[in-house]
């Protein structure tokens, strides 16, 4: 696996000085005065200086820099992914604004010791996400390749709207866009990088609205002659309501489809609710199907959800943000079977591919939509008589003006592991939860919800005062508060993160997430015994 676990190495075989501390080639890059100015001002590797000495407002010191760097490898990489680091040092909220004494902006200016000081507190008093024994979200973990390719987009600062101020990236952007698309059978469609999977499907939602009714783009939806009304499953992600509310449709348009004792969509029941629907004078144009769902993992039959959609003309859109990864597992993406039937799909690299946050996609098998949904045309941004092939100017196909540089990432991680180092940790994921779940099933305690088919692994954990008795309303509810208790006393003493949930008539329950590649079968082990110590006596 291309992880971080190298790092402590490099940085004791000189790459922090070999790479980070080439002070004379810095002063070179950032500094390139002539020789009648020289006199008057310079970079130096300790920053700028006046004549006077003093220093001058704004100007890049390059020794602050080196030394936020050695903080970010030492405590935030090397320090946070040691299994004996905390994974979290947790205060309450008030108490925690009296501890960080630097977090009021002042008006005099503070010095950069006490910044270095503050970038120590943020790491210490931060989540641990790179720790192996982060189990608490849709992500987690770190790679050396793809933070690099972060950094490098942080210090160029440019924006992903035009290829004359984003060349190399957007270049980048069509190779990474034309993979995707082909592991999902999209080959020839368009994509667009977007910010979290909400956004993808809020893009899915309004393409399709466009699609069905182009003139809305211009007129408004006061030229509809019915309300239109969406389809998500009961297990679909909040993020259809936010969509629906946001695009004007209204959250009591939409209608919610039944899924069976796995979490998945029943296709039945959705042609059911599109007939309700129709009968109640709706027009339905967007279907929402997941791709692992956000608790419990599912993944919805596209197969023949694709067909209910065909059957009444509807748009199928996917959120794959969590599960859409399976699709490069030869071992797994039969999870997707019938993908390329969708319409469009929301896939969030930064979660089971391991990119860092913030990274998603918004794709679609229909070349042209994006641009003609969004465009606006701005005359002060995409001329058509650039001296370039204009059609790489990809910024009118996106909801936003500036839009921040993603692809890189993305590009380093998959470029420094290659399709067979991407296949091997996604199937090593997938292994760890049948490996979890079937010690789960094994020990005295625990109570596995269900197979896991995403990484998810869903348990109850039964303390020895609650075992062998009769499981009344009264014991459930006894049940529903041992998660909360243990996930406070784990929060306490840091030792691993992992976050509970209840569900439809299921009582708070452990949902165990699976993302980060350098977690092993031994981290399993750990969390069941760790589990057991901090809720034996409850």
């Amino acid at each position: 696996m291309a992880s971080m676990n190298g790092v402590s190495n490099g940085v004791e075989n000189g790459v922090t000085n070999g790479v980070l501390k080439r002070g004379q080639q810095e002063t070179n890059g950032f500094a390139q005065h002539s020789a009648a100015k020289k006199s008057v001002s310079d970079t130096t590797a300790n920053g700028s200086v006046c004549e006077n000495g003093g220093s001058i407002p704004g100007k890049t010191d390059l020794e602050f820099l080196r030394n936020v760097v050695d903080i970010v490898i030492q405590d935030g990489l090397i320090g946070a992914m040691d299994r004996d680091t905390r994974v979290c040092d947790f205060h309450q909220p008030e108490n925690l604004k009296k501890m960080l004494k630097e977090l009021k902006i002042t008006e005099d200016p503070a010095s950069q010791d006490r910044l270095l000081n503050m970038c120590k507190d943020v790491i210490q008093y931060s989540v641990k996400t790179s720790n192996p024994r982060f189990f608490n979200q849709l992500y987690g973990g770190m790679d050396q390749y793809t933070l690099g390719g972060a950094w490098v987009t942080e210090a160029l600062n440019s924006s992903q709207y035009t290829y004359e101020v984003a060349p190399v990236f957007t270049l980048m952007e069509k190779e990474i866009y034309s993979k995707m698309l082909h592991y999902i059978g999209f080959d020839g469609g368009d994509a667009i990088f977007v910010p979290g999977g909400s956004m993808g499907n809020l893009y899915g939602m309004n393409v399709a609205r466009y699609t069905k009714f182009p003139e809305i783009k211009t007129k408004g939806i006061y030229i509809l002659k019915k309300p239109l009304c969406v389809f998500t499953s009961d297990k679909g992600h909040y993020s259809v309501k936010k969509s629906s509310a946001m695009m004007g449709l209204g959250t009591d348009n939409i209608f919610s489809v039944k899924t069976d004792k796995k979490g998945k969509m029943i296709p039945a029941e959705l042609d059911n609710q599109i007939n309700k629907a129709k009968g109640e004078g709706y027009e339905p144009f967007f279907v929402n199907a997941t791709a692992g769902t956000t608790v419990l993992g599912a993944y919805d039959p596209l197969d023949e959800i694709s067909e209910v959609c065909k059957k009444h003309g509807l748009w199928l859109h996917v959120d794959g943000a969590w599960g859409g990864s399976a699709a490069i597992s030869k071992k797994y993406r039969c999870l997707m079977k019938g993908i390329e039937k969708a319409d469009s799909m929301t896939w969030n690299p930064h979660k089971m591919m391991g990119a860092p946050l913030q990274c998603s996609m918004f794709l679609t098998k229909h070349k042209g939509v994006l641009q003609d949904c969004h465009c606006a045309n701005a005359r002060y941004l995409f001329q058509q008589d650039k001296n370039y092939d204009v059609s790489y100017d990809t910024g009118d196909k996106s909801l936003q003006c500036g839009r921040k540089i993603d692809v890189f990432k993305l590009w380093m991680l998959w470029k420094g592991k290659g399709d067979s180092g991407m296949e091997r940790d996604i199937d090593h994921l997938f292994m760890l939860s049948r490996y979890l779940s079937n010690k789960l099933k094994k020990t005295p305690g625990f109570r596995l919800i269900q197979e896991p088919e995403c990484t998810n692994v869903c348990f109850w954990y039964i303390p020895p005062s609650l075992r062998g008795q009769e499981e009344t309303k009264e014991w459930w509810d006894k049940l529903a508060k041992v998660a909360p208790a243990i996930k406070a006393g784990m929060m306490q003493c840091g030792s691993m993160m992992i976050g509970y949930n209840p569900d439809g008539d299921l009582v708070n329950f452990f949902r165990m997430v699976l993302s980060n590649f350098d977690t092993t079968t031994d981290d399993m082990d750990f969390l069941i015994q760790e589990i057991d110590r901090l809720g034996r006596d409850l």
